[in-house]
């Protein structure tokens, strides 16, 4: 589905030297018996009309392709795809009622030898990764050209993750590790974690043995968040994190292994 702005650049064109077509066939008035038997059929799903429409001319312009069939809906798709079963089912995440992940996970165990391919504007790992949870063999981006979405399809027809360099790097980045970053106090989830324990009221030792740190560790932690928030007790430091006021105006002493701080 498309912004609120309209399609994306990428769809913003002429529509008039396409085939308009309904909610269940691509070229309605095609002679299905005349196309070569060896296409690879695609049906799609997308509910703006014309970016469908688009589709369906770049489908069925690509040498060795057939658009079997489109769909405005996740509802109305669910109801022909199955009894269609199409190489590749080509679907829009953002669509009026169920969503295309939604459709997606219900076709998949119907449509055993179908392959999923996304078409969305969507580039959080978030729908990323549900896509993919899913059943969907690529993720696509919806600015994505003809010649790449030609070449993606058959991609996804020969056994292939096809995905656009952004959702690519993406996903690699997500299995990557990445380095702590301190919150807007200054502290680092280590470091909350430790003061989070702390106002709780555990001891040095059982801090340790939580985190499975050293003593000695959870002592320089405790210096460097006393030094992050300016405060010289367990108390104010809580009181502070938590935005109290501090609840005592005494002043602990410098932490040790052997103290409860």
């Amino acid at each position: 589905m498309s912004g609120a702005g309209g399609a994306p650049p990428i769809y913003r064109r002429s529509v008039r030297h396409i085939i308009r077509i309904g909610d269940s066939s691509c070229s309605r008035g095609a002679d299905k018996l005349q196309r070569p038997s060896l296409s690879i059929t695609v049906s799609i799903i997308e509910d703006d009309a014309a970016v469908r429409q688009i589709l369906t001319g770049w489908i069925d312009a690509a040498k060795g392709f057939h658009c079997l069939s489109a769909f405005g809906s996740a509802e109305s798709a669910l109801v022909s795809l199955p009894q269609e079963a199409p190489d590749i089912l080509l679907a829009d995440i953002n669509l009026p009622h169920m969503n295309g992940i939604e459709c997606v996970r219900r076709l998949k165990p119907l449509m055993p030898a179908t392959q999923f391919l996304m078409l969305t504007v969507y580039a959080d790992t978030d729908h990323i990764f549900s896509a993919l949870a899913a059943g969907a063999s690529g993720y696509l981006l919806k600015e994505t050209g003809q010649k790449e979405l030609i070449a993606s399809l058959k991609l996804t027809h020969e056994g292939g993750a096809a995905m656009t360099s952004q959702i690519a790097r993406k996903l690699v980045q997500s299995f990557q590790p990445q380095p702590e970053k301190p919150e807007p106090n200054g502290l680092t989830p280590r470091e909350q974690a430790i003061l989070k324990l702390l106002s709780r009221g555990d001891y040095y030792k059982e801090i340790a043995d939580s985190l499975s740190i050293s003593v000695h560790t959870v002592c320089t932690h405790i210096r460097h968040i006393y030094e992050k928030l300016h405060v010289r007790s367990r108390a104010q430091a809580i009181a502070k994190y938590t935005h109290s006021p501090a609840t005592s105006a005494a002043t602990d002493p410098p932490p040790s292994a052997k103290s409860k701080e």
